[in-house]
């Protein structure tokens, strides 16, 4: 696990390149050093106990938080171009990706979606993974049957559902705020504030991009793609830390 993590946090993604590196510059230091193999396995077996101390850390970080920020950020498999011969995640219907549209690159990309919850300071609350095609909403639904509750939640135009929000503010007291969209009725004026606020998880977001590489996979399977996520948020929870 600390292996992993530290890996991550220095923009190394590739355990090819790690044991490789281990090896050339540090083999005094792990003079036991397991095969990478090995490594891989017990890496994809941990990745439930590697989400557990996230959540623990991140826990002990967001104890006085009431305000959280949702959105979510396309993980592409393959170039769409690759789509039929794609053979991820074909075990099973449940777990193969499909076909989603990103709006901020406006084009199609094929693979799964990760839905994050954190903090107006960025620390990580929770995740989901779903598939691309999956709307933002149906995610939001399941938020009554976590871990909070006497909160505000602020999300973007594609978490606008009256049903869902009287659900929450009813089921947990979760308060949802989202912009209006322009042909909306009834409109409510969206406090700058809150826009302020949600630049934050788009910050975040950048930060998994460009430092973690949270869009390029060497996975094979769905433990492996969830095993490196995971990881990725959880380096970037212990810096913030």
């Amino acid at each position: 696990i600390a292996l992993s993590i530290c890996a991550e946090s220095i923009g190394i993604d590739s355990e090819n390149y790690l044991w490789s590196k281990i090896r050339k510059d540090h083999k005094s230091d792990f003079p036991e050093l397991v095969d990478r193999s090995n490594f891989n396995k017990r890496r994809r077996r941990l990745h439930l106990l590697v989400h557990e101390v996230t959540r623990f850390i991140s826990g002990e970080l967001n104890k006085s938080e009431n305000i959280f920020l949702m959105d979510s950020i396309p993980v592409p498999i393959c170039k769409i171009a690759r789509e039929k011969r794609c053979k991820f995640g074909n075990d099973s219907f449940e777990t193969k990706p499909d076909k989603g549209y990103s709006a901020i690159s406006k084009q199609y990309y094929y693979g799964y979606k990760l839905h994050l919850v954190t903090s107006v300071n960025g620390i990580f609350h929770s995740m989901d993974l779903t598939k691309a095609s999956v709307h933002d909403v149906n995610v939001l639904k399941e938020i009554k049957y976590g871990k909070m509750s006497d909160a505000t939640l602020i999300g973007d135009k594609g978490y606008i559902s009256k049903e869902v929000k009287i659900d929450l503010f009813e089921s947990c007291n979760i308060k949802l705020e989202t912009p209006a969209r322009g042909n909306q009725k009834d409109q409510q004026h969206w406090h700058p504030v809150f826009r302020k606020c949600r630049k934050r998880i788009e910050t975040l977001f950048s930060q998994l991009c460009d430092q973690m590489m949270l869009k390029r996979n060497y996975a094979k399977s769905l433990v492996g793609l969830k095993t490196r996520l995971i990881t990725k948020i959880a380096a970037v929870t212990i810096l913030q830390s």
